[in-house]
């Protein structure tokens, strides 16, 4: 298999159309993104409008990997932290398309992210994951160390609570 292509994304109709396209599906497929199911297709819409806005202003930047020219997996590298941590970034909105699962996007993402993230002068960074079906093998594989787990943190997107587990790794000191 070829290594994805991943590129950080811009508010295009296409890019957005299937940014929507893909968080509706990670809902409700059960994926803990911060939204509950159902999750509808404006609300969708004006949350990538908002995220790529931010990512307009610098805020963030939000990469997408691909197949071909379809877009099947998306993460947010957010940059704008408190003054008092100009040296991390965190890593959010981790998202595959559930067909193109298990093909190196997620990790090629991470990888992108952490490279992104050293060209900004970030060398520290955090992220969470649902304790149940989150995604704490792929962070561990990629050498995010585990740093607790708070019971009960946040609603599955299909309803009852679940753990969330806090993950940092340090970039370009190891």
């Amino acid at each position: 298999m070829t290594e994805p292509r991943i590129e950080p994304l811009t508010d295009t109709p296409a890019t957005h159309a299937a940014l929507v396209d893909l968080i509706v599906e990670t809902v409700a497929a059960g994926g803990s993104v911060s939204f509950m199911h159902p999750f509808s297709r404006d609300d969708a819409d004006a949350f990538w409008a908002g995220s790529l806005a931010s990512a307009a202003r610098g805020e963030r930047l939000v990469l997408g990997s691909f197949e071909g020219e379809d877009l099947v997996a998306t993460l947010t590298l957010f940059l704008a932290l408190p003054p008092n941590q100009p040296h991390r970034a965190e890593l959010g909105k981790m998202m595959t398309k559930v067909a193109a699962r298990g093909r190196g996007h997620a990790m090629a993402l991470i990888r992108r992210a952490e490279t992104e993230a050293l060209a900004r002068g970030k060398t520290h960074l955090m992220l969470d994951t649902a304790s149940d079906g989150g995604a704490s093998g792929l962070y561990e594989k990629a050498g995010f160390r585990f740093a607790g787990e708070v019971p009960d943190f946040a609603l599955k997107p299909h309803g009852g609570l679940t753990g969330t587990k806090f993950y940092w790794k340090p970039i370009g000191r190891e």
